[in-house]
C-alpha cells in the first residue's frame, strides 16, 4: 500500500487556513466565497469575497469582479473595485481599472492603474455604496479601449 501524501489535508481542521487555486483554463461566473487563501489564474466574472484571507491574481488571470479580502496581490488584469482590510499590491505587469480601498497600498513601476484610492487606516475597508455595486453591472467605468492598453 502506498504511503499517504502528507501535503493533502486529512481533516476539516487541516483545511482551514489552507490555500486554493483556480487554474488558467477555468472560467467562473458568479460569486466566490471562502475561508482560505486563493490564487486565480483563470477568469472570473462576479464577486470574490475572502474576508480574512489573501487573494493572488496571477499573471494570466482576467477578473471582471469586485474583490473583498484581507490582502490582494495583482499580477494579472482586474476590472472592478478592490477592498482589502490590510493591503493591496499591484505588481509591475498588473492592471487594475477600478477603485481601491485599503489600509496600505503598493503599486510597482510599470503597473497600470485607473481609478481612485481610499486609504482606510482603521482597516474597515468599505461603506461606500458605489463599492457595493458589482463590477459586471457597471458600464461607465471599464471600457474595452482601456483594457487593450494594459495588454
Amino acid at each position: 500500500m502506498a504511503p499517504l501524501d502528507s501535503s493533502y489535508p486529512t481533516s476539516a481542521s487541516d483545511r482551514t487556513g489552507g490555500s486554493a487555486r483556480l487554474g488558467a483554463s477555468l472560467h467562473v461566473k458568479g460569486e466566490i466565497t471562502g475561508n482560505e487563501d486563493l490564487t486565480i489564474d483563470g477568469s472570473v466574472e462576479g464577486l470574490v469575497h475572502l474576508e480574512d484571507r489573501k487573494l493572488t491574481i496571477g499573471a494570466s488571470a482576467r477578473l471582471t469582479a469586485d474583490v473583498i479580502a484581507r490582502e490582494v496581490v495583482v499580477y494579472g488584469n482586474v476590472k472592478g473595485n478592490l477592498r482589502a482590510r490590510d493591503r493591496i499590491e499591484i505588481k509591475k505587469d498588473g492592471s487594475v481599472v477600478g477603485d481601491l480601498t485599503t489600509a496600505r497600498i503598493m503599486i510597482e513601476d510599470g503597473a497600470y492603474f485607473k481609478g481612485s484610492i481610499e486609504i482606510d487606516k482603521a482597516g474597515e475597508a468599505g461603506g461606500d455604496s458605489d463599492l457595493d455595486k458589482p463590477a459586471y453591472t457597471r458600464s461607465s467605468r471599464a471600457t474595452a479601449t482601456s483594457a487593450s492598453s494594459a495588454d
